[in-house]
């Protein structure tokens, strides 16, 4: 997996999230924080609404940590983020570590 995959990933994973939370009128983290704690829907029809976001919430939130990491081991190996942006704008593949 590259930077720009996971970026891909991350964008998808937001205009996902975007859907539901414009459908139900609350941020994904006033959600997720209120899921996780075991709140239930009250209308039947959103289980697999209520499902679906949670399970996009955690992995947004899990490449975000990825990007974050890939970005702090580039920079520990001595790469500048403009260097970074350079390679990206380049469309110069920039690999993840897994």
């Amino acid at each position: 997996m590259t930077l720009d995959d996971l970026l891909q990933d991350i964008y998808a994973l937001e205009d996902e999230i975007r859907n539901y939370e414009r459908k139900y009128g609350v941020l994904s983290e006033t959600f997720y924080e209120s899921y996780v704690a075991g709140e239930e829907p009250l209308d039947d029809a959103w289980v697999r609404d209520w499902t679906a976001w949670a399970s996009a919430y955690e992995l947004l939130r899990q490449h975000q940590a990825q990007y974050r990491a890939s970005v702090n081991a580039m920079r520990a190996q001595g790469h500048s983020t403009a260097a970074m942006i350079q390679k990206a704008a380049r469309h110069e593949p920039i690999p993840v570590p897994a």
